[in-house]
């Protein structure tokens, strides 16, 4: 009995050309590939310039304080400086300031006193200050700064500002010259003399009666009318 071996003959296939379904197929993957490709690269090159780029400067109070007289500009969270030679001189004043109000430390109350070599009411020193540092001239008494100066609030607070006080059941009877840290400097009264005090203390604080700022806040209309007024009462 024979046996018969089929043998089986390689089919050859011939690939056929693409219908229009696959072809559509196809283009479509080539562009989605694409598309991620492009995806991807943007991703990179953002990280990249994220990790590139500097975080910006944090703002002090003095840049914020500059910032709100336009001295200096915010520009995408970056300050940018106008004027060094504004920004520095602005600095330097106030410097000076506080250092020769805190130079006259020891000087004693005179009632009515605005010079170095006599003593001081609270007034006159505050007064003697702006003038001998920033050659402005304020209003004699203390209720006639607070009312032709710029009102802010009591957490806008900065070296130089005035800070006022109820100490004769009246309003704006006392004032002095805010250090920063809560500290302001005054001459406070008879048989004392010019001293640092802390305003955050229970005296001062409840007796605390407002804030003003004086550079940039003055009201030359109300500052001419006082001084009409003070010379037509002479």
């Amino acid at each position: 009995m024979s046996s018969q071996v089929l043998i089986q003959k390689p089919i050859h296939t011939s690939h056929a050309p693409l219908g229009h379904a696959a072809k559509i197929h196809a283009k479509r993957s080539t562009k989605f590939v694409a598309s991620a490709v492009l995806v991807f690269g943007l991703s990179l090159s953002q990280a990249a310039l994220a990790i590139n780029t500097e975080p910006p400067a944090p703002v002090d109070d003095m840049q914020a304080l500059l910032v709100s007289k336009g001295l200096l500009s915010k520009i995408g969270g970056q300050i940018v400086q106008k004027s060094e030679s504004v920004v520095q001189e602005v600095s330097e004043r106030t410097t000076n300031l506080i250092s020769t109000a805190v130079g006259l430390m020891g000087i004693p109350y005179l009632r009515g006193g605005n010079s170095a070599e006599t003593g001081f009411d609270c007034s006159g020193f505050v007064r003697y200050i702006y003038k001998e540092t920033i050659g402005l001239v304020l209003p004699r008494s203390a209720d006639q700064q607070a009312n032709t100066t710029q009102k802010i609030d009591r957490s806008e607070l900065k070296p130089g500002d005035l800070v006022f006080f109820n100490t004769m059941k009246r309003t704006f009877s006392h004032v002095g010259i805010y250090l920063g840290e809560g500290k302001f400097i005054h001459s406070p009264r008879s048989g004392a003399s010019v001293r640092i005090e802390d305003m955050r203390i229970p005296y001062w604080n409840v007796r605390f009666d407002g804030a003003r700022r004086v550079q940039g806040g003055l009201d030359e209309s109300k500052i001419q009318a006082l001084q009409t007024a003070d010379t037509v009462s002479r």
